[in-house]
């Protein structure tokens, strides 16, 4: 009786264009905000000195997978993805070779598929605007 009566309101709210499905909705925004890091992940090179970026993966808080080669390979002491003022934000921070402490504070542009913003070079303490191309 209990399933019989359920399904008859549940006809009822649909005939009145009701939807009471907020489980889904929570799914889909949380599937929404993953997907868009995914776009992150690929090779990007800095055209003005060939310095790269791979990105292997985004776990769902925003944590990369990443690596830098300029040109021999070094690892970020942090890389993370966040999103601010609409945009996916990325920031990734070097410890090795020589760099101590230098950064990329990035913004992702889906209009021109590029990776732009301020490196900062923490030996030189200077700051420089570039941007990654994304590697086909």
């Amino acid at each position: 009786m209990k399933d019989y009566m359920a399904r008859i309101l549940s006809i009822m709210l649909l005939g009145l264009g009701v939807c009471a499905c907020p489980v889904v909705e929570a799914e889909s925004a949380t599937a929404g905000t993953e997907s868009d890091f995914s776009i992150l992940v690929g090779q990007w090179v800095r055209p003005d000195g060939g310095y790269t970026i791979t990105i292997k993966s985004v776990d769902p808080d925003g944590t990369l997978e990443a690596g830098y080669a300029n040109p021999r390979t070094l690892p970020f002491e942090q890389a993370r993805a966040s999103y601010s003022d609409d945009a996916i934000k990325v920031f990734l921070e070097l410890r090795a070779g020589g760099y101590n402490g230098s950064t990329y504070n990035l913004t992702y542009d889906p209009e021109k598929d590029l990776l732009r913003g301020v490196y900062y070079q923490a030996v030189a303490q200077q700051k420089f605007d570039i941007f990654f191309e994304r590697v086909e």
